[in-house]
């Protein structure tokens, strides 16, 4: 056996991947190769770190030292002056975007510092692909424990004493879910997990299953013994190809090592895996929806009760829980109930993955104890609001959540304090506004989105967000009528009242809630035919002021239609009837003389 001076962990994530982390690894190898390290020296291909938008991601251990935006040029740069010459490469580090110091390792990143990583304990530690990594890290432990020391009962207590909540969305009781599909009669059961993660700018799901496969194959053999199931299911959207591709070489190394399939740990206990890749619908990332999408059936939802756990996939009993939810499970197990239920508030315990974007100065996933505060979250942990520019808002919940201001930045992070406000957690996805954003344009956005992926089996939501969209499109093309807000207030209201699913109920979310905090910009659009974030272009008109301009015609040479007249040294001139309001003009001039108002 081999002893390595140092292991390289290569971020090989999905936002890793896409930034070219395959050409840096290649060339950490070669030059390791090169320089005659490669018996000291061990390359190691992880999960998503979190840091998604500083990828190709590096981290030398045993220092730690973290580098970003490694290419295949950096990756040889750090294999001949840190790794032969024990030299950091400073070029490479990561720099704090508040005081804009050099930060040197890993630990010393509040980003990650701040964090506390249950549900991604192992991702971007160890290789997805090496079921020896994941059992070196207490891997399978859990479903040993459970298998040779503990009744079915005992398992569901212990969730219940844990008060994990279901991480999907509603955050319903894990323990409460499981019992109650163990409570039901009958020789055949299913376990299900829900990966299909359809929230724009939701990527949490997908990472675990990318970097830890193994962490959600032993937690839903432990609910298939919970709950009296031999088989089971995950079901992920065929846009995750990295994920499929991890999460079925895991089965089929869980399959070789006995850990699935009959007989597991010597016991009469059998329980299977298979995957069912959907077609990326969003509406089956609701529960019923889901499994009429197992079952070969057109993705729809239908009504409740009969809930899953009673009559679920082939009308057999099913519980249903996403892939955060699972990655909590074998942590309880191991740590016990009690532990976790310290972790988090009274009631919401535990941690919370979110996949920050959006205008923030450290995108990427994050996992945090509930409670923490939006204020905390954004600024220590995330780095805060680029180029100096305000914070204006928050969207929880992806496009069935709503949008947090200002003023609601000492909101504790937990369920029921973001349902007090008009939004939920979610997923966990949050998308962070400067004051640049048009709330009335993302509330457009997200209304689009949701109609688009409407499964149409309801009428109030396949047609009331339908006439929705038209009125805000309506709105940010600069055609408002002063009947709008009332129009879309009563249709919301209706929707929310009569759609069939929870993706027609939460639809108007994010309208309600921008109308609830930003009213003056959708007046202002409305009555004054104006954008106050210029950002709807057709409320955009563009101005050159003449004490600024240098008369260069810089921006005229850039003008497609050609709109802008004026000589040398004179003072140019926008004729409006010519302009498409492209914004040529303002990136051009370097004098900022040409003004969008």
């Amino acid at each position: 056996m081999n002893l390595y001076r140092a292991h390289v962990l290569v971020c090989a994530g999905a936002g890793c991947v896409s930034s070219g982390c395959q050409d840096t690894q290649n060339a950490l190898i070669d030059e390791i190769a090169k320089q005659g390290l490669d018996r000291e020296i061990k390359v190691i291909e992880t999960g998503c770190i979190g840091t998604c938008d500083l990828g190709p991601v590096i981290v030398v251990y045993p220092e730690g030292v973290f580098y970003r935006k490694v290419g295949a040029d950096g990756a040889r740069e750090i294999v001949k002056e840190h790794l032969l010459k024990g030299r950091v490469v400073n070029s490479l580090l990561y720099r704090n975007p508040l005081t804009s110091q050099l930060v040197q390792t890993y630990g010393e990143m509040e980003f990650f510092n701040r964090q506390l990583r249950v549900a991604l304990r192992n991702t971007g530690i160890i290789n997805p692909d090496v079921i020896e990594e994941y059992i070196a890290r207490d891997g399978y432990e859990a479903l040993a424990r459970v298998l040779t020391t503990m009744s079915r009962e005992d398992v569901i207590s212990t969730l219940k004493q844990s008060g994990l909540r279901g991480r999907g969305g509603a955050g319903f009781p894990t323990g409460l879910k499981w019992q109650f599909a163990y409570n039901e009669a009958g020789p055949v059961k299913y376990v299900v997990c829900n990966a299909d993660e359809g929230d724009p700018g939701a990527f949490m799901d997908r990472s675990i299953l990318e970097g830890d496969p193994h962490t959600v194959i032993e937690a839903m053999a432990i609910a298939g013994y919970a709950i009296g199931s031999e088989q089971g299911y995950v079901y992920v959207r065929a846009e995750y190809p990295l994920a499929v591709r991890r999460l079925q070489h895991a089965i089929n190394q869980a399959r070789s090592y006995g850990l699935l399939g009959q007989g597991i740990f010597g016991t009469s206990f059998t329980f299977d895996l298979d995957i069912r890749v959907g077609a990326g619908a969003f509406v089956c990332g609701e529960e019923t929806a889901l499994i009429a999408s197992i079952e070969g059936k057109r993705g729809e939802p239908r009504t409740r009760p009969p809930f899953p756990a009673v009559k679920g996939l082939w009308g057999k009993p099913t519980i249903v829980n996403n892939v955060e939810t699972f990655a909590n499970i074998c942590p309880i197990i191991i740590y016990g109930p009690e532990w976790y239920s310290r972790i988090g508030t009274e009631k919401s315990k535990g941690t919370k993955v979110f996949a920050v974007a959006g205008n923030i100065n450290n995108t990427g996933l994050v996992e945090v104890p509930m409670g923490m505060t939006l204020r905390q979250l954004i600024f220590d942990v995330c780095g805060g609001i680029p180029d100096g520019k305000e914070f204006k808002a928050a969207q929880t919940g992806g496009p069935s959540g709503g949008c947090l201001t200002k003023e609601h930045l000492d909101v504790t992070m937990e369920y029921d304090s973001l349902v007090e406000l008009g939004s939920m957690m979610g997923s966990g996805g949050l998308i962070v506004m400067d004051e640049n954003t048009c709330m009335v344009d993302i509330a457009r956005y997200f209304l689009d989105f949701t109609q688009d992926e409407s499964c149409g089996k309801c009428t109030p939501c396949r047609v009331g967000t339908k006439r929705m969209l038209e009125i805000l499109e309506r709105i940010t093309a600069g055609e408002g009528q002063d009947s709008d807000i009332d129009t879309l207030m009563a249709l919301a209201n209706n929707i929310r009242t009569t759609s069939l699913c929870g993706l027609g109920q939460s639809a108007p979310n994010p309208v309600l809630s921008t109308l609830k905090y930003f009213r003056a910009e959708y007046e202002a659009h409305i009555k004054e035919k104006r954008c106050p974030a210029g950002v709807c272009q057709s409320l955009l008109s563009y101005n050159i002021a003449g004490a600024k301009c240098r008369g260069c015609g810089l921006c005229a040479r850039v003008c497609p239609t050609s709109a802008i007249i004026g000589k040398p040294k004179e003072v140019y001139k926008i004729e409006r009837n010519k302009c498409v309001k492209c914004g040529a003009c303002v990136e051009k001039c370097p004098f900022g003389a040409v003004a969008r108002a």
